[in-house]
Parts: structure tokens; C-alpha cells; sequence
């Protein structure tokens, strides 16, 4: 979980519960997952000061702080405002293409296995809450968080794994390269190859998606009109 962020510095997790397939191309399409109520209810917008204009939208101050606070809750503190400003104009970028492709959001029980991948992550579910109490964020906050991160990798995967080839060469390459001598650094055996095709593939195949995703962010970041607002400033 501490890879937070992964792909391109945009969320994260994704080893941990993100779907490596994009299964759920094929639901029904429903509104997005909320993502700009920072008190952690699904409601309205809360308008409290614009971190950024980005395109025709905003980005509030509240979802610059509900990131950080979540950064806290993960990781143990919450990066510099210029970069959750960053990555939150990264979802942005996902959320819309995702939008305008009609992809689906993932269902109810996807979203229920995700959050329970991500509570154990933790040492216990009280050491959940304290934690979440002290970052500030209600667990209502947490778990859309987690399906919006979510909904936005198993985006991210359908986008990009098409393009994500992998050959038995990069296979075996990173077999006798990465793979083997990690084992023996730590004294465990190393099984044979068709043992681990599959993982070793699945490793490949997820840099690779991520490379391609960091390439589109960063393409698509130059041609889109993105103003951060200084604190203080107002809106």
C-alpha cells in the first residue's frame, strides 16, 4: 500500500485492490463516484476556496485536503499542496476520458472487497479508526475514496493493457534478471519458470500499463489550460 500513488503519482494502490482486469466494462453506466465532498457524505459540492481552475471545472481547497488527509491516513503524512494539486488534476484528466467513454462505475460488492482489502492493510480495524480519526476524515470519506480509486484504475488497466504486450523473452529476461537473484538474496528458492509465468507476465504487463498511462497523463497535461490558484488567494 505504501506504493501509493504508483501510476504516475495519481493513486494508488493499485497492487493492492485494484482489478487487473477491466471486467467491468461491460455494467451498466451510472454517474461518477462523488469526489468533491470533503465532509464524507455523497451530496452536494462543498464550495470552500478554488485550489485550481482546470479546463471549464475547479479544483476545491477541500479536495486538496480530504488527499492529504488520506496521504496521512496511508503513508503517514501528506505530500507538498503543488503535488496533491498534481494529482488531483491527474483523476481529473481519468475521470474525464473514463466519463466520456461511458465506462461503468464498479458495483457495490467490488467496492465493498476493495475497502476490506484496504482495512487490512492496517494492524487492526482500531488502529484504522485512530488513525482515520487523527488524519480527519470520516470512514464514509475513506471508502468513496477507495472506490474512486478504484474505478479509476480498472480505467486506467482498459485503457492501456491492449497495448501492453509482453513477450516470453521480456518474460524470461526478467526471470533470470530481477526475479531469480531477489530469491537468492533472501536465501529462498527459486521455482522454475513455467512455475511463476503467469506472475511474472501479470509484473510485466502492469509496468507496462503504467508507463504508457504516465506517457498519456503527461501528454495530455500539456494540452490542457490548468491555473493553481495561490493559497490565500481565494476564489
Amino acid at each position: 500500500m505504501r506504493r501509493a500513488l504508483l501510476i504516475f503519482g495519481l493513486l494508488a494502490w493499485s497492487a493492492g485492490f485494484a482489478a487487473r482486469r477491466a471486467g467491468a466494462q461491460t455494467e451498466s453506466y451510472s454517474e461518477l463516484p462523488p469526489a468533491r465532498d470533503a465532509s464524507g457524505s455523497s451530496g452536494a459540492q462543498q464550495v470552500d476556496g478554488v485550489a485550481a481552475r482546470i479546463e471549464d471545472d475547479i479544483i476545491t481547497e477541500s479536495e486538496v485536503r480530504e488527499l492529504g488527509a488520506f496521504q496521512t491516513l496511508v503513508d503517514g503524512k501528506a505530500k507538498p499542496r503543488a503535488e496533491l494539486i498534481r494529482e488531483l488534476s491527474d483523476q481529473w484528466m481519468i475521470r474525464s476520458e473514463a466519463s466520456a467513454t461511458k465506462y461503468a462505475v464498479p458495483p457495490a460488492a467490488d467496492v465493498d472487497l476493495a475497502y476490506a482489502e484496504f482495512v487490512k492493510q492496517f494492524p487492526s480495524p482500531e488502529e484504522l479508526q485512530k488513525r482515520r480519526a487523527d488524519a480527519g476524515l470520516t470512514e464514509a470519506a475513506v471508502r468513496r475514496m477507495v472506490a474512486q480509486q478504484l474505478y479509476l484504475s480498472r480505467f486506467i488497466d482498459y485503457r492501456f493493457r491492449p497495448e501492453a504486450q509482453v513477450s516470453d523473452e521480456q518474460v524470461e529476461a526478467y526471470y533470470r534478471d530481477e526475479f531469480s537473484p531477489q530469491l537468492k538474496a533472501r536465501n529462498e528458492p527459486v521455482p522454475p519458470l513455467d512455475d511463476v509465468d503467469d506472475t511474472i507476465r501479470e509484473v510485466l504487463i502492469q509496468r507496462a500499463i503504467s508507463d504508457r498511462a504516465a506517457k498519456w497523463l503527461n501528454d495530455s497535461r500539456d494540452r490542457l489550460k490548468i491555473d493553481v490558484v495561490s493559497q490565500g488567494s481565494g476564489s
